[in-house]
């Protein structure tokens, strides 16, 4: 998610015609109270714009949209809005795409994001980044998948439905310092028709963007989804994780199978200093939407 497409977001209420949200606004807050941070609303491309409204709307989905309790514009302070450029304050909100990639098997793919990317450094994250002119999700994020893993889906081989749209803000906290970029990620379930073994042999991952990737179960997700953001890195694991997650790293070209600590996975986002190696706070929001597919699916 490294460059991301300006301005696309336009947010409507009622019957009034959907206007560009500004980079300062709260697009989750424009729906609910301020002291919440979700709210159902519906989202989709209207002439090339992505556009989130509390009505429905030809070609709309109704879905969950939520933000961080932590969200840096909900606590942003008069004083310190006036002291970003005007040029960041006029740019609007970006938009992005994520993928949930599930084998047929029941794996997910999560990768780390390489350490010199200008935002979320060594974050674990699903594969995704920033719609082209033009495109549909399904299309962005198919295309952003192929571009960091070298996997390409083809059509017959996966189902898709879209799970949840996550406000994200970087850095993630004001006491990191002041917004650089704000973008809404619609997080996009593919579920392949393949098990991950076979998808892996199709993995070439882009070192540039990508310096790691696993596959990892349901039980291990299910514990990585409940981890909350707040609460000390104490390193435990619960006794029903193993002590290290299978991944395959890659340095100088080549991708190296490895073993990473569990804790990793379970780590939080700092209040204050510098972050860690961690699952984002927007992929433990979509792997609990996930998560509760499963349930469904399994009733």
């Amino acid at each position: 998610m490294e460059s991301l497409a300006r301005g696309l977001v336009r947010l409507a209420k009622g019957s009034a015609r959907p206007e560009r949200a500004g980079f300062l606004q709260s697009i989750t807050g424009h729906f609910c109270a301020s002291h919440e941070d979700e709210a159902m609303v519906n989202c989709g491309l209207d002439q090339n714009q992505f556009v989130i409204s509390d009505s429905e709307f030809p070609g709309s989905t109704r879905i969950l949209l939520k933000r961080p309790s932590f969200c840096p514009i909900k606590h942003l302070e008069e004083r310190q809005a006036a002291a970003l450029p005007e040029a960041l304050r006029g740019r609007g909100v970006d938009v992005g795409v994520a993928v949930i990639l599930q084998s047929v098997d029941r794996r997910v793919l999560l990768t780390r994001r390489a350490k010199n990317l200008s935002i979320f450094p060594n974050i674990w994250v699903p594969p995704g980044g920033h719609m082209e002119p033009d495109e549909q999700l399904l299309e962005a994020g198919l295309r952003e998948l192929q571009e960091e893993t070298g996997l390409r889906l083809e059509p017959g081989g996966f189902s898709w439905r879209m799970l949840g749209l996550w406000e994200s803000v970087y850095p993630p906290m004001l006491s990191r310092g002041l917004p650089r970029r704000h973008h809404v990620v619609a997080y996009l379930l593919l579920l392949s028709t393949e098990r991950h073994q076979q998808l892996q042999t199709r993995i070439k991952a882009d070192e540039s963007e990508v310096s790691a990737y696993a596959w990892l179960e349901p039980h291990v997700l299910e514990c990585i989804a409940a981890v909350e953001d707040g609460a000390e890195n104490t390193g435990h694991v619960p006794n029903n994780l193993p002590p290290t997650i299978k991944a395959t790293e890659l340095s100088g070209c080549l991708a190296r199978p490895t073993e990473l600590p569990t804790a990793t996975f379970l780590n939080t986002a700092p209040a204050a200093g510098e972050d860690v190696e961690r699952v984002s706070t927007g992929t433990r929001f979509a792997l609990q939407l996930w998560l509760d597919t499963l349930a469904v699916r399994d009733k």
